[in-house]
C-alpha cells in the first residue's frame, strides 16, 4: 500500500466530511433594477404582488392611476413613492416599483399625467413626444398636491409602517428634490439625475435627509449640485452627492451598451437602499 496515496484520500475524505457538515450560506441575490429593454419581462417574471389603484386627489375629478408592489415579508414595511421620469409611467418604471418591493418596501408609482391623455386617460394613452411635453407642462404646486394624496394613501396602508419616501428619476428626480422641500413628514428623499431647486430659501424647508445620485457626464443637472451642496449645508440639511465616473444622464435605465452606465448603476443601487431602509425605520 502506498502510504502517501492513503495519507492524500484520507485528507480528501475529510475536506468532503466537513463541507458536508458546514451549514449551508444563501447566496446574496440581491439585484438591481433592469435596463429599459429588460423592464416587461421582468415584470412578467415578478413573484410579488403588484396592482393598479385608484387614488382620489383634491380637486381633480380623475383619480390618479397608480401602480402598486407589495413586499415579501412578515412585518409592515416603508412606503416609497416612485417619481416617473418625463416618459410617463412605463414598464421601467414599474420594473423599479418591482424591485423596491423585492427590497423590502411597498412601492407606489403614479402616474401623475392621469387625467390629461384623451379621455381622460393616462401616460398609455398619450401619443409620442406629446408625453414629454404634458410632463412638462405639470406645475410644481399641482404635482404636489398629487404626491400629498399618494403620500397619504399610502400612510393609510395597514401594510405600511407609516414611514413614506420618494425616489426620482429625470424630471422626477428633480420632483423628488422638490418635494422634500414641500413636505415635512417625508421621512427620506432620493434625486437620481435631477436638477436642484433654483431658490436658495426651498432648501430651509427641507427636513428629510437627501441622497444625490448622479453621472459624471452630465452637466446639464450637475452644474447645480453646488448651489445644492452649499445651501443645505448652510441650513444644516443632510445631503449626500454621490457621482459616478463615466455615467450619463439616465444610466440607471440605459445601462445597455455603455459599461460605466452599468458599473453606476450596479453601485448606486445598493447605496440607495441602505439610504432608504436606515431613513425609514
Amino acid at each position: 500500500m502506498n502510504p502517501h496515496k492513503t495519507r492524500t484520500s484520507l485528507v480528501a475524505f475529510v475536506l468532503v466530511a466537513a463541507l458536508l457538515a458546514t451549514p449551508c450560506v444563501a447566496q446574496d441575490k440581491s439585484s438591481i433594477p433592469p435596463a429599459e429593454a429588460g423592464a416587461k419581462a421582468a415584470l412578467e417574471k415578478s413573484p410579488r404582488h403588484g396592482e393598479y389603484v385608484d387614488v382620489q386627489v383634491p380637486g381633480m375629478k380623475v383619480p390618479l392611476k397608480t401602480f402598486v408592489v407589495y413586499p415579501e415579508r412578515k412585518d409592515n414595511a416603508p412606503v416609497v413613492i416612485v417619481i416617473h421620469e418625463i416618459f410617463g409611467l412605463t414598464d421601467w418604471v414599474r420594473s423599479v416599483a418591482d424591485q423596491l418591493a423585492a427590497d423590502g418596501f411597498i412601492a407606489i408609482a403614479p402616474d401623475l399625467l392621469s387625467g390629461r391623455g384623451p379621455d381622460g386617460g393616462g401616460t398609455e394613452s398619450i401619443p409620442g413626444e406629446k408625453v414629454r411635453d404634458l410632463v412638462r407642462g405639470l406645475k410644481p404646486d399641482e404635482v404636489v398636491t398629487r404626491l400629498n394624496a399618494v403620500r397619504d394613501y399610502g400612510m393609510k396602508l395597514p401594510a405600511s409602517n407609516k414611514k413614506t419616501a420618494t425616489i426620482g428619476f429625470c424630471w422626477g428626480g428633480m420632483t423628488s428634490f422638490h418635494y422634500a422641500t414641500a413636505q415635512p413628514g417625508l421621512s427620506a428623499a432620493v434625486v437620481y439625475y435631477g436638477t436642484s431647486p433654483e431658490n436658495d430659501a426651498a432648501y430651509g424647508k427641507v427636513k428629510a435627509p437627501v441622497l444625490g445620485i448622479y453621472g459624471s457626464d452630465d452637466q446639464r443637472v450637475n452644474a447645480t449640485i453646488p448651489k445644492a451642496r452649499e445651501q443645505m449645508t448652510k441650513q444644516k440639511k443632510s445631503y449626500d452627492a454621490r457621482i459616478y465616473e463615466g455615467a450619463g444622464h439616465g444610466f440607471l435605465r440605459a445601462q445597455d451598451g455603455r459599461e460605466a452606465n452599468a458599473k453606476a448603476a450596479r453601485e448606486a443601487w445598493p447605496a440607495t437602499v441602505q439610504f432608504l431602509r436606515e431613513n425609514t425605520k
